[in-house]
């Protein structure tokens, strides 16, 4: 008895000299906070922001106070995920499972599908202030699918000590101030084991993760400031912007471009070879990232005569197994919204639906389970290859041009130009989706020329 006794009282020794971080581990998360708790566990957001006020008119601003109401979301969630969650028994956790990232206080409350947002319930929050500074960790070895473990309460988590606040506790927090954080939920498996999002990890495999640059350093960019109305001016604040994918500055530049031709002066009847170069220069994760299987990311070549004469020159082809996917093609694809939606006779949407067919498109594509192209991610069974541009990435595209026989003599100008879409056109008319969403959103351009001679 003496030795049980003594035994206990060792080891409640080393735990408390030694205390085991298990409350990730035996916390709810992901699936398992379904249902959990309620909506008055979590501050509202206009709460927050009267004494934060700056940090909550820039969170008004930004995609995570629009996660649930922004409208391809929606649209996506009501006319494409919840149908078919209710018809296919192994997309069936999609129907909770997209609230848990994109309004996280409606799946701890249980409800699901939450109200419409037309309906202007606290499911409109989103990822609201009081989600992310009551998050404690994470459970599993990899951050994904929303397997965050969350405390709300009283105690809100920060990256700072020794704070005080005349409404709430306050405790410092390290995992607040990691990846892993973001990874909860800008990673995600399907149904079918494949990763359709995986940001945080494409950041962990590529360089700046090598050099501590995190993801907080570049969405959340710090600056002297206050905290909240109450406290005095402090350095190395960050600032509550979460700019991304859908911000124009953030695009604006991401990637570099030069071109240039292999000769510059060029016989009439000849051909010239023009080699672009793009360089991923901004952006610590590939590009597109997130919802990869819905961006659109392509380079249009255009040449342009001394008579003003255009032409559209098409991307030579490198021959890497998968390739037709990366250039562009106005092909029938997403043939599995026909089922998703019961229209028997479904033929497909245009798969890039481009101004041009022959562009290089820098994608990730995802197949559905008979192996076609697919927007919906919880339906991605598989995917082709990977031909995005990497942080610090340079892909080389050239573009062999025999010489037409109408060309004007003199000097050729070409014209090379990156753009961006957020939405593949075809589906997001056919969804209607508002215009917006499909807007062709310029990355960078470029010029070079060569002389055409008789």
């Amino acid at each position: 008895m003496f030795r049980r006794y003594f035994l206990s009282v060792l080891f409640s020794f080393i735990f408390y000299l030694f205390p085991v971080q298990v409350h990730a581990q035996e916390a709810p998360a992901g699936d398992e906070l379904l249902g959990t708790g309620k909506y008055s566990d979590f501050e509202k957001p206009e709460v927050c922001g009267t004494c934060h006020m700056d940090f909550y008119r820039q969170w008004e601003q930004a995609m995570m106070s629009q996660s649930y109401t922004h409208h391809w979301d929606e649209i996506e969630y009501f006319k494409l995920a919840v149908p078919h969650a209710e018809k296919n028994e192994k997309v069936a956790g999609v129907k909770a499972g997209c609230n848990g990232c994109h309004t996280p206080v409606a799946f701890i409350a249980g409800d699901v599908p939450p109200p419409l947002p037309s309906e202007n319930t606290r499911a409109n929050e989103g990822v609201s202030c009081d989600v992310c500074h009551t998050i404690t960790g994470f459970k599993g070895e990899v951050p994904f699918n929303f397997n965050y473990t969350i405390n709300p309460g009283k105690v809100k988590y920060g990256p700072r000590e020794g704070l005080q606040s005349p409404h709430h506790e306050t405790k410092q927090s390290d995992f607040i101030q990691t990846t892993e954080f973001c990874g909860t939920c800008h990673n995600e498996k399907s149904p079918y084991g494949v990763w359709v999002k995986a940001t945080q990890l494409e950041w962990s495999e590529g360089p700046y993760a090598k050099e501590g640059v995190r993801c907080q350093d570049c969405h959340m960019p710090k600056a002297t400031a206050r905290i909240s109305k109450v406290s005095e001016v402090r350095e190395g604040v960050s600032q509550h912007l979460f700019h991304g994918a859908h911000s124009p500055s953030k695009l604006r530049g991401a990637v570099e471009i030069r071109l240039h031709p292999d000769e510059r002066v060029v016989e009439i009847d000849d051909m010239v070879v023009i080699s672009v170069q793009l360089f991923n220069h901004k952006v610590g994760h590939k590009i597109p990232s997130g919802s990869a299987e819905e961006r659109q990311l392509w380079l249009t070549v255009m040449a342009y005569d001394s008579e003003g004469k255009a032409y559209h020159l098409p991307v030579d082809k490198k021959g890497f197994e998968g390739e037709e996917y990366t250039i562009s093609s106005n092909t029938l694809a997403y043939q599995d919204i026909g089922e998703i939606m019961d229209l028997p006779d479904f033929k497909g949407l245009a798969r890039d639906d481009l101004p041009y067919e022959g562009d290089r498109v820098f994608r990730l594509p995802y197949f559905d389970p008979k192996g076609r192209m697919t927007i919906a991610q919880w339906h991605t069974a598989s995917q082709g290859t990977d031909y995005r541009i990497g942080p610090r990435e340079t892909k080389i595209e050239t573009f062999t041009w025999e010489l037409p026989a109408d060309i004007a003599p003199g000097k050729v100008r070409v014209v090379a130009e990156l753009n961006y879409r957020k939405l593949v056109k075809s589906v997001g008319e056919f969804l209607e989706v508002p215009a917006e969403e499909m807007k062709t959103q310029l990355i960078n351009r470029s010029e070079t020329w060569f002389t055409v001679e008789e």
